[in-house]
């Protein structure tokens, strides 16, 4: 069948899919408004029914799954909390509407060693009011796990940004209580006092080192007033319950019990403090029932939920302890001991010890208890032996360069370029490699390493000639003819590389490599049928098989079936070996293509976790840091990504491109440095040290080296670019122009095309820039960059039909290019052509379906429509990923308020208007805004 009439077919199922789809859409959104009222009313359970039913009506909405998250916090249900929380995330909410609430539900958990490893818990890229938040929620972690020196800093971080918070002081308080630095602790809470002197926490803080110290009275008062501004703080009544039994108040603690047991029926501290009174007062059976209810409370919450909630801990295993069930009183005192070496609780579990006759352990602990071990080991270590690989191959260089001293021996030279090749220093492989070829052509071994390595750098016809030499000395090899064919097809020579796969797979019909070749092929050549069917095959034979899992995650990409594309590469990851990374450099691709920047976060941390020292996961890490908005930590990665690098000058042009993209300029220099300091005319280095230069305002070192260039490469383009570009720096586009067409006479080429035509557009001269594109598009009629850029021009000069003339255009060339889609569907918008804009709307989102930008468009396109409900779930989900676009917020608005939820679009036209920045929907934002008040 035609590709091109598959693609209409496939677009026909969509739209007739369509009405349905807006249907559920609908009814889930009614399904949501009712529960966010319910849950406004505090109508817990009413409101989960109906989030489930939305569910029901659409599993696919995000502002249900992270509404659902908040429901089930507020009723207790911590797990299924998270799960709905990182649900909302793999579909793309914004990581700042959600941190928080995640955090609260991880620490919960007892997974606070998570918490703080995750990188979509990293404060980095979020708002201030949010980091600021999140990190006094990442203090109490790492109080939890013993690192109050991290603890500290995070609450310090916090304060930074709001001195003038009470909470930044609060959280200071029992870190330095449990440092027993009462100065300090008091201090903290004197400000927060000041701060907020209505705040019941304020009180309670101060109560509590007033507890610590000894001050029974004072501590009474203090707890006292925080109760009368906030009945029902528990922490405050339990504690106030403690001090009365300490001081044999046993009414007014049993009166406090059962006050707290009447606010919160699930507290275990006070049915045990209950068994206690009913022990002194000789109750036994009311003591034992107390105690029945501390661990009916307990045991069924799972261990690592409370392992760094010592009370807790405490209060079960003493509950077993005091029922005379040792072994389940020991787990959690176990678990306490770990925490708290030191404590008294050390002879409660030597008594158990010696209950199970284990005399040994009963005295190690006591003796341990005795020498006032002050804290135990750190609990995380860092892996340091995974790799030696690298090591053995620096002693396989040493010992190949002293033998290479005495015999300069051709196979001595390809021995070094194997270890340099294990050690990662390709530069240097290449030109031992090299050698050994040049003088001994039959060297094998090196010839296809050599092969490999200007295929790596993206060589590809240095690599041709390479394989063409071993071929006509090893016609038959099916290795050789394999990557030969890669070498084609790499060069851009297609027919010659399916010839070149096809005798490999004749050499050898069971090598899966030229199978995969062919694949390719058929990829490339779009023929995604034959892709598919060919790779299903291999699938047959092996379902395991990554390499055939990731190539057709490539096909499904292409053919716009972006979730079993995702499904296929995340099942490729979970069968990938130890050391088969590239299925998840590929997944962090897709996550990012697809606008998911969290989850390619994650998948670059443990892809970074298994190759710390891999050149190519620092880079992709680098990038994942970058897509979610943590410059610094790209930055530092790109650091340790130079130093991994060497002096391999080709991988440190690309960390300098990448420094520079992070705002790193710096670094970006250093890295040019070094790869220049190896070969100063790298023509790569030169050009991205200029554009370093224009960067830093140094127009006239950038001049100086553009002219160099063009004295050395008179032939080529770049150095009148680069003229060009120091030109728009300085505000002179007029030379710009001059220096751009003086690079495309030189060298004419898309590239050279696409700045002129740029550089017109912006200086309102868009009859010139059409002039230019057009001419260029008549005899370049494929040129798709042309084409977007002649679209994107008569957009701007709004030229309304010319523009979705060139973008029609420009998605014909390439009709898997969402952004173009997109365009397409505003100005359709413009044009009132709703019809027109909603199904290009869908085709782009389809291909992209986490993108904010994309949903907004089909959001606005489904309002413009009159499908209003449709239009409120999808711009609630846009709204929720991209919260800091004003033009988003706007569209959300104007549906609101036709909606009737008046106040709610008040809200969102003052967050959008509120820095004062223009953007599209600035006016219609205001006008909208006047209306509403």
């Amino acid at each position: 069948m035609n590709p091109s009439l598959l693609v209409r077919i496939a677009c026909l199922l969509v739209l007739a899919s369509g009405p349905a789809l807006a249907q559920d859409a609908a009814k889930a959104s009614r399904f949501y408004e009712d529960a966010q009222k319910r849950f406004d009313n505090k109508d817990i359970a009413g409101a989960i029914v109906q989030l489930k039913n939305a569910l029901q009506a659409d599993k696919n909405q995000l502002p249900v799954q992270l509404l659902l998250g908040r429901v089930l916090m507020a009723d207790g249900q911590v797990v299924a909390a998270e799960v709905a929380f990182t649900e909302a995330l793999r579909m793309g909410v914004d990581r700042a509407e959600i941190v928080l609430p995640l955090g609260q539900a991880l620490m919960a958990q007892g997974k606070q060693q998570l918490l703080l490893q995750q990188p979509r818990m990293a404060p980095a890229g979020l708002p201030n009011s949010v980091r600021q938040r999140l990190l006094l929620i990442r203090a109490t972690a790492y109080m939890d796990l013993g690192d109050d020196a991290s603890a500290l800093q995070s609450i310090q971080e916090s304060r930074a940004i709001a001195p003038d918070l009470a909470d930044t002081w609060l959280a200071e308080v029992p870190l330095r209580l449990r440092a027993r630095q009462f100065k300090e602790a008091t201090s903290a809470a004197e400000t927060a006092l000041r701060l907020a002197p209505k705040l019941a926490e304020s009180h309670y803080q101060r109560g509590s080192i007033m507890h610590v110290r000894g001050d029974i009275n004072g501590a009474i008062a203090a707890y006292t007033q925080a109760l009368t501004l906030e009945p029902d703080h528990v922490e405050a009544r339990i504690s106030r319950a403690g001090l009365y039994l300490d001081s044999n108040r046993d009414a007014d603690a049993r009166a406090d019990l059962n006050e707290t047991r009447k606010r919160s029926p699930r507290e275990p501290r006070a049915a045990y403090m209950l068994a206690v009174i009913a022990e002194r007062a000789g109750d036994r059976q009311a003591a034992k029932a107390a105690l029945v209810s501390v661990t009916n409370l307990l045991d069924p919450v799972p261990p690592e939920f409370i392992r760094y909630r010592p009370q807790l801990l405490l209060v079960n295993g003493l509950a077993h302890f005091g029922l005379q069930e040792w072994g389940k009183a020991k787990p959690p005192l176990e678990m306490f001991y770990r925490a708290q070496p030191t404590t008294p609780i050390s002879k409660v579990l030597a008594r158990i010890y010696v209950q199970e006759d284990n005399i040994d352990r009963a005295i190690e602990v006591l003796e341990s208890y005795t020498r006032a071990n002050p804290r135990d080991g750190q609990a995380l270590t860092q892996l340091a032996s995974a790799y030696v690989l690298k090591g053995r191959a620096a002693k396989a260089t040493q010992l190949m360069q002293e033998a290479l001293k005495t015999n300069d021996a051709p196979e001595y030279h390809a021995a070094l370029g194997m270890a340099l090749v294990q050690s990662g220093e390709s530069d240097a492989a290449r030109q031992q490699l090299l050698n050994a070829f040049k003088r001994d052509p039959s060297q094998l071994p090196a010839g296809l390493a050599l092969v490999s390595l200007y295929l790596k750098g993206n060589q590809p016809q240095q690599a041709s000639q390479v394989a063409d030499q071993l071929l006509k000395q090893h016609p038959s090899n099916a290795m050789l003819l394999n990557l030969a064919g890669v070498a084609k097809a790499q060069s851009g020579d297609l027919g010659k590389a399916r010839q070149l796969f096809e005798a490999s797979l004749a050499a050898n019909p069971n090598d899966l490599a030229p199978q995969l070749g062919l694949a390719r092929l058929d990829i490339a050549a779009r023929e995604f049928d034959a892709a598919t069917k060919r790779l299903s095959a291999l699938l047959k034979l092996d379902e395991r098989n990554t390499e055939v899992l990731f190539d057709l995650a490539i096909a499904q990409e292409r053919q716009g079936k972006a979730d079993a594309s995702l499904r296929t590469l995340q099942r490729a990851v979970e069968l990938a070996g130890k050391n088969d990374l590239r299925p998840s450099f590929a997944l962090v691709d897709l996550h990012l293509r697809q606008q998911r920047p969290g989850p390619a976060l994650e998948v670059a941390k443990t892809l970074l976790g298994k190759a710390p020292e891999d050149l190519a996961a620092l880079q992709t890490y680098a990038r994942a840091q970058l897509a979610n908005g943590d410059t610094t930590g790209a930055r530092q990665t790109l650091t340790n990504a130079t130093r991994r690098a060497g002096f391999e000058a080709t991988k440190l042009v690309e960390l300098a491109a990448m420094q520079f993209s992070a705002g790193d300029l710096d670094g970006a220099s250093y890295s040019l440095d070094k790869a220049l300091n190896g070969n100063k005319d790298l023509v790569p280095a030169q050009v991205l040290m200029a554009t370093v230069l224009i960067r830093r305002g140094e127009h006239d070192k950038a001049e100086a080296l553009a002219r160099t260039l063009i004295k050395s490469q008179p032939k080529q383009a770049v150095g009148h670019q680069l003229l060009g570009d120091v030109a728009i720096a300085r505000g002179q586009r007029a030379q710009a122009v001059d220096a751009y067409k003086q690079a495309h006479a030189i060298q004419p080429s898309s590239y050279t095309v696409l700045p002129l035509v740029v550089t017109l557009s912006a200086m309102d001269k868009p009859a010139d820039a059409r002039g230019i594109a057009e001419a260029w598009l008549k005899t370049h009629p494929k040129d798709f960059a042309v084409q977007k850029a002649l679209a994107d021009s008569a957009a701007r000069a709004g030229d309304l039909p010319r523009a979705r003339s060139a973008y029609e255009t420009a998605s014909r060339l390439r009709p898997d290019d969402a952004e173009v889609l997109n365009n397409l569907a505003n100005i359709q918008l413009l044009l009132k052509d709703t019809k027109g804009a909603s199904s290009n709307a869908q085709r782009a989102l389809a291909l992209a379906p986490s993108n904010p930008l994309f949903i907004d468009t089909l959001g606005w396109a489904q309002f413009q429509s009159g499908q209003v409900d449709s239009a409120l779930i999808r711009l609630r989900d846009a709204r929720l990923r991209a919260p800091n676009n004003p033009d988003i917020r706007f569209h959300l608005a104007a549906v609101l308020a036709r909606n009737g939820r008046t106040a709610e679009a008040r809200e969102e036209l003052a967050a959008a208007l509120r820095d004062g920045g223009d953007f599209d929907s600035r006016n219609a934002a205001k006008a909208l805004l006047d209306t509403l008040k």
